[in-house]
This record gives structure tokens, C-alpha cells and sequence, in this order.
């Protein structure tokens, strides 16, 4: 942000000349229905554009067509003396990229200028991960055949399918009832940028299933509840800061390390790695559009292969 950075977005959308407004507006639709992106991603990346041409203008750039490199490295330069964290800097940068290029295209500047902006390399944390057994008890936790609590058959569906197939909390939040297709023990997934991928589960979700459908979701469910598959307890679908808050709850009841949805997802992944899968399979599974996301996990196995080594063996 420039000076004015303690400003809302809104407030700097409002304040930026026509052209570059319009700019702005045009290329948040452009990312919400051709790149088919989240709204979570079409709001940081308009706040991020909205902050670049808000900076441009206090440079002196009322259009468009005055961007060049030199006001994009100042747009990151500011935000890097403002405190922004490596990750956030990479994001911004990709974002002007992105604004940049679209611009480009569609004549609203000769050049690109992103074309030839840098940004630092985020350092990615290696993802914290539960052990098999760990994974196993928790598993255990949330399970009862008392009819007055049909939602901890959900809060065991919850842990299962997040393990046993490895989604994010979002696609989870997003299945239907007939995602599920029972007989080939397999789910329908809607991952990012509308990707679909079908993906397996076993016999202990399958289970975890059966009991939810046959006895929890009826008891739950109300004509708001649609089609989707998890409820709240208010019959509506199930949201993202619930599964988070069921997930801590198992593990802290359960004495495991704390875990969340996406460690979840993490340890479903090392563990099949450390099982022999396949790097490729498990890309598909977890839907990575790249396969360099997925060999993250070959690290966080390696990392705990050395452990166990420096652990046991006697010339470690």
C-alpha cells in the first residue's frame, strides 16, 4: 500500500480515476468468470490491484496505459517497507503479473510490464503431519450409537473422508449426496479453478457413511438442507470453521498433536508416499495442478526417514 494504506479497499476504489477503476472492476470479473477463480481469490487479487493503481496515482499515473516496471517495483518495494511477509509479497506480485498481462491483452497498455517484475520465492514451512498411529486414534474419537447425538456421526464422517481422501475443507463443505457413488466406494470432487477429480475411499469412511446417512443426516436435515451431503446442527451445509473447530476438538480429545483440515490432508498424503504410492497418483488425488506441489510431501518423509535413522542407527 502507498500512504494511504490504512484505507480500506473500498474506500481507494472509490478514490482512483475513472479508467483505472474500471480497469480494476473489468479484471476482477475477468478472474471470477473466465479464470473461474474462488471469491476469496478474486477479493485479494482486486485488493492487491486496487492498491498497485492507487500507489500509480500518487506517482503521477492516471491510466492504465502509464503503468510500466518502474511503478510496479515501487507498488512492492512500499509494501515490503510497510512489513509484508515474503508469501504476501509473492502473491501481490503475482497479482500485478496477472492485471499486468490482462491489461496487455486487451490493449489497455502497449507493453507488459510484469512481464519482467520479480518476486521473493515464499519459503514454504514443511507441512506439520500426524503419524500413522496418531492418525489411527484419532480416527477413534468421535464415535457413538446414542440417537441424541446424530452429530457426532457427522464429526466422524468429518475425520474419515478428510483423511481417507485427502480434500480440502472447502471441497468437503461443497459434497452432495450424490457425489458418493457407494458401489465403486468412490467421491466426486469440485476442486479449485472447477477442476472435478474422482477420488477413493475405504472401508472405514464407507462405514462412517453408512451410519451418517442411515441415522444422523435424517435426523438433521430440512428443506434447506438440499442436497448437500454434511449438515450444521441447523440443517444448513456444513461450513469451514466448524470442520476446523471438529477437527480440533478430535484431536485434543484424542491427545494427538493438534491438526487441522489441511494437516489432514497432509498426512493423508505423506502416508501414502511413506505407503509407496505413487507421486503421480497422489498429485491426481489431491488435485495439484502442479506436480511440484505434491513433492512437498516427498521432503516431509524424507525429513522423518531421517529422524528415524538419526533415532536408531548405532553409526547415525
Amino acid at each position: 500500500m502507498s500512504r494511504g494504506g490504512s484505507r480500506s479497499t473500498a474506500g481507494r476504489h472509490a478514490g482512483l480515476p475513472p479508467e483505472m477503476r474500471e480497469a480494476a472492476d473489468a479484471f476482477a470479473t475477468h478472474v471470477a468468470l473466465v479464470d473461474n477463480r474462488s471469491a476469496n481469490t478474486v477479493r485479494a487479487y482486486l485488493g492487491d490491484v486496487v492498491s498497485l493503481l492507487d500507489h500509480a496515482c500518487r506517482m503521477g499515473v492516471r491510466a492504465p496505459a502509464g503503468l510500466d516496471i518502474t511503478v510496479l517495483r515501487s507498488w512492492l518495494a512500499r509494501q515490503r517497507t510497510l512489513g509484508a511477509a515474503r508469501t504476501t509479497l509473492a502473491r501481490r506480485a503475482a497479482a500485478a503479473r496477472a492485471f499486468s498481462a490482462w491489461a496487455h491483452r486487451g490493449g489497455l497498455i502497449d507493453a507488459d510490464p510484469g512481464a519482467a517484475l520479480a518476486s521473493p520465492k515464499p519459503h514454504r514451512e514443511l507441512p506439520v503431519v500426524l503419524r500413522a498411529d496418531q492418525a489411527a486414534q484419532l480416527m477413534t474419537g468421535p464415535a457413538t450409537d446414542d440417537p441424541g447425538e446424530r452429530l457426532r456421526l457427522r464429526d466422524r464422517l468429518v475425520l474419515e473422508l478428510l483423511y481417507a481422501t485427502g480434500v480440502r475443507v472447502g471441497e468437503l463443505c461443497g459434497l452432495d449426496v450424490g457425489d458418493i457413488d457407494h458401489g465403486r466406494r468412490v467421491v466426486r470432487v469440485l476442486g479449485k479453478g472447477a477442476r472435478e477429480r474422482t477420488v477413493p475411499y475405504g472401508e472405514p469412511a464407507a462405514a462412517a457413511l453408512d451410519a451418517w446417512l442411515r441415522r444422523g443426516r435424517p435426523a438433521v436435515a430440512l428443506p434447506r438442507s438440499a442436497d448437500a451431503l454434511l449438515l450444521g446442527a441447523k440443517g444448513g451445509r456444513l461450513q469451514a470453521a466448524v470442520v476446523r473447530r471438529i477437527v480440533a476438538a478430535a484431536a485434543r480429545d484424542a491427545g494427538v498433536p493438534r491438526i487441522t483440515p489441511h494437516g489432514l490432508r497432509h498426512s493423508a498424503a505423506t502416508h501414502l508416499l511413506e505407503g509407496g504410492a505413487d507421486l503421480r497418483a497422489v498429485q491426481e488425488l489431491l488435485g495439484h495442478a502442479s506436480l511440484s506441489s505434491t513433492q512437498l510431501y516427498t521432503h516431509v518423509s524424507m525429513q522423518r526417514l531421517r529422524a528415524a535413522y538419526q533415532q536408531a542407527h548405532p553409526r547415525a
